[in-house]
Parts: C-alpha cells; structure tokens; sequence
C-alpha cells in the first residue's frame, strides 16, 4: 500500500514538473520570435528608407531633364510663332498687291473689249464697202479665189497629191509586199500539177471491139450505168470518158481500168465493177478530204463535210486542181493572219471550204458561193467561217478581216505564175478586149496589154486631159475591165500622160 502511494505520489510529481518545463520552454520560444521579428522590421525600415532615397533621387534628375527640355521646345515655338508673323504679313502684303493688279486686267479686258467691239464694226463696214465695190457678196468672192487659185496652182496641187500618196502609201506597200512574197515562197510550189484526165489507155487497139460488145451492147450498158459518154474511134490507143460531172468520169475510168484487167466485159460484169469502182472513187474522196484538211491546219470538220471536200480533187479550174488550190489558200491565209494579228484559224478554215459549193455548182441551182454558204450551214460550220469564205469573189461585202485574207490568198494563189493554165485563143481574146476597153475612152492613143494580161499601160492625149483627169480615167478603166472581163487574180491599170514640147531654130 505504502509503495502504491508513493508510485503516484512520483507519477504525479513527473507529470507536474513537465508542464512546468513545458510552460517555461513555450516562453522562451516566444521571447525569441518577437526578436526576429524586430529585428527584420528593423530591416525592412532600413531598406525602404534606402530606396525611397534613390527614388527621391531619380525624380530630381528626371524634373531637371523635363524642365530642360520644356524650356528648349518653349524657345523653338517662340522662334516658329515669329517666322509664322513674318510670313503671314508678306502673305497679306502679296495679296495686296494681287487684287491691285486684278484690278488692273479687268480694267484692260474692259478696254479690249471695247477696241473689240469697235474694230467688229469697223470690219463690217469695210467689208460692206467691199462687196459694193467688187460687186461679190464674201462668199461668192471666195469661191472665185479658190478656182483661179486652182487653175493658176494645178500642177503644184497634182505634185502634192502624188506626194502624199507616195509617202502615205509606202510603208503599208511594202509591209504588204514583204508579207505577200513570204506567204507566196513558202507555199507556192506546193500546188500539184496534175489535172485530172477522161481517158484510158488500151494495151491493143483489137480491145475497142471487145468493150463495143456485139451491137454495142457493152458500151451502152457502161455508159447507163456510169452516165458518161464513152469515145472510141477519136484518139488510137485510148478511150476517152466524157462528162460534165468530174466523179462520173473517174468513176468511169477506174471501172474501166478493172474491166480491162479482169478481161471479161459484158453487162453483167461492167455493173459489178461500176459498183467497185464507186466504192474506190468514195474512199479516195474520202482520203482526198482528210489529207487536204490535215495539211490545211483545218481540224474537227464533219464527216460528210469532209466527203464534199474531197470531191474537189476532181474538179479544175483553168487547169489548176481546186482541192489543192484550197489548200494553199489555207497556208497562205494562215500566214497572213498570223502576222496582222487575225484569227488563224477562222482564216485557214475559210480558205480551205471556199470552194466547196463547187462540188455539186452543175447540180443545183445558184452561184457556187451560196451553195457553199448553205453547205456550210448545214453542217453546223462557225458563223465567222462563213463570213470568210463568202466574199472571195466579192458578192458579199467583207465584214471580217479574215474575208479579205481570204479573197487575198484566193488571188495570189490564183495569179501566182504556174498556178493556172489558159487555151491560147482566151489568152488573146482577153488581151485584144483588155487593150479595147481602154482605147475606146476618149483622150486615150494607145493601150498595150502586158505582163500576160497582168497590166496594161495607157497613153493619153495630153492636150485633151489634164493630170487630175488621168486619176479619173485610171479609176474609171479599172472600173470597166471589173464589170466587163471575167479574169484571174488582178490587172494594174497605168495610165501616162506626156506634154512635149518642140520648137526649131532657123
């Protein structure tokens, strides 16, 4: 019992000195945070007192700064406010002046326009008496100055008209020159010689009898079926196949040409090989228009358009073969429309189909421009196509620049030397009517056709025309040989005219 007692008399003394230790260690701990933070306050103060110095500092330097700068940009106002005065009182010293002098012009516009006024007077009257003294109104006396001006100064007004036509026209002719003989070089020997012939030759004369057949059945039933007139007895050698329409004769002259290969010739045998030789004539026409639209630079064309084309390898005009004198129109339009800036394409497309209507001109009625022309619409072709190949021949007016390439390239092609073949007795009845219609104009002496009917060269009487007259005959033959004489390509028109003068010394 006794030790129990004094077991909690201990447990109790322990716990009692460790609140006690406890008590007196919480106040020395408290002791020592309120030093620190005395101690940092102190800190602080010290620190803040620093920096508050260094701003004071700063702000007097930065006020002396400003103060300096106000005090610089105060003196350059006050010198820019006295520059200001200074021009603003010249200003009001000019515009004093200005008015003044203002003043002075109106007064002297007044004063010319009363000088003016009385100087119209005085003109009227003095025109007035004038026409009393002259006995001409001004406008009659005028007209009477500008015929004897006329009269008395002719020739200097011919020399200065055929000035201003030289020097206006020759750089265009000679630009034109260079353009027409580099289109010309290019293309002009492509033309093909050949012209299409009617007539077959035989290996033995003994064969004429054979395709006579007995009675002349043989012949007549080839001349049924193929629709042309079969010679025989004309030339030794040959048949010769005669038609007005070019695909009947080579479809003819192919089937003849079979007929004779195959050795047997008799009704039966001439339809089978008229038929063959249809078949033949159309895939040539057919190859003929695909080559000729290929080398034109002519593409997308329809087909039966191009069947219509081909159609013209067989056709010839004055021995030139029309297909491909199309197709040199083409290149040649080509060329020129390449160079002035035109459509190229619209050019080679009008050259090319020009002549198209020329296919079937013996079978329907019309000029071979409005058959093409509805041809061409037929088949869907450009509008502007059609405006370019129409005017070829001048039947319609040209609307487009690619219609006067077209008809351009249509004469070059035509007229070039070798393009085209004419019988001798045309070649001089063309030349005498030529030399005849100039002749028949009164002034003229002479006229001689030269150049192979290209040119003809007129003298005239010069005691009967002046030289402004020889520019009105020049226009008026040309005029006439147009509307009078049908020709290829086209005929210069020279007219001279020659004053002399003779006198003897005795």
């Amino acid at each position: 019992m006794p030790t129990l007692i004094v077991v909690g008399a201990a447990i109790l003394a322990g716990i009692a000195i460790g609140y006690v230790a406890r008590y007196w260690h919480a106040i020395f701990q408290s002791s020592s945070l309120e030093l620190d933070i005395k101690q940092k306050s102190l800190h602080a103060e010290e620190k803040a007192l620093k920096i508050i110095e260094k701003a004071e500092e700063k702000a007097a330097a930065i006020e002396k700064e400003t103060k300096i700068a106000c005090r610089t940009l105060e003196e350059k106002l006050e010198q820019k406010e006295n520059r200001l005065n200074k021009k603003e009182e010249l200003l009001d010293q000019r515009q004093i002046d200005v008015d003044s002098q203002i003043e002075n012009v109106r007064g002297k516009i007044e004063e010319v326009k009363a000088i003016k006024s009385r100087l119209d007077s005085r003109q009227g009257e003095l025109d007035q008496k004038l026409e009393e003294i002259a006995g001409l109104t001004r406008d009659e006396a005028y007209a009477r100055l500008l015929d004897n001006l006329e009269k008395e100064r002719e020739s200097d007004l011919v020399g200065r008209i055929r000035k201003l036509e030289v020097s206006g026209e020759e750089q265009y002719e000679e630009r034109a020159r260079d353009l027409l003989l580099a289109a010309i070089h290019r293309v002009g020997n492509s033309m093909p010689g050949n012209v299409m012939t009617a007539s077959v030759e035989l290996p033995s004369d003994d064969l004429k009898g054979k395709i006579i057949g007995k009675e002349g059945r043989n012949v007549r039933a080839f001349e049924r079926m193929t629709g042309v007139d079969v010679l025989i007895d004309d030339t030794p050698g040959y048949i010769v196949l005669s038609s007005f329409d070019p695909i009947r004769r080579e479809i003819a002259r192919v089937a003849l040409e079979l007929l004779l290969k195959d050795g047997r010739i008799q009704p039966a045998k001439i339809e089978e090989m008229v038929e063959e030789a249809r078949k033949q004539v159309a895939k040539t026409v057919r190859q003929m228009g695909e080559k000729a639209a290929y080398e034109a630079g002519v593409p997308n064309l329809h087909p039966d358009l191009i069947t219509i084309l081909g159609r013209l390898h067989f056709r010839t005009s004055y021995g030139q073969n029309v297909l491909w004198h199309s197709v040199e129109m083409a290149h040649i339009s080509g060329i020129i429309a390449k160079e002035i800036g035109a459509d190229e394409a619209v050019a080679r497309a009008g050259a090319l189909l020009h002549d198209i209507g020329k296919t079937v001109s013996h079978e329907v009625q019309g000029t071979h421009v409005e058959i093409g022309i509805r041809i061409l619409q037929k088949y869907g072709v450009d509008e502007k196509v059609i405006l370019a190949m129409r005017a070829h021949h001048e039947e319609y007016p040209y609307e487009t620049p690619e219609s006067i390439i077209v008809q351009v390239a249509d004469s070059l092609s035509g007229s070039r030397p070798g393009a085209r073949r004419d019988s001798m007795e045309n070649y001089i009845k063309r030349l005498t009517d030529l030399e005849a219609i100039a002749t028949a104009i009164v002034g003229v002496d002479k006229a001689f056709a030269i150049s192979a009917g290209r040119e003809i060269r007129v003298l005239v009487n010069p005691d009967q025309l002046t030289d402004m007259a020889t520019h009105e005959l020049a226009r008026t033959i040309a005029t006439n040989i147009e509307t009078q004489l049908r020709y290829p390509g086209e005929i210069k028109v020279h007219v001279i005219r020659e004053t002399r003068v003779i006198s003897y010394a005795r």
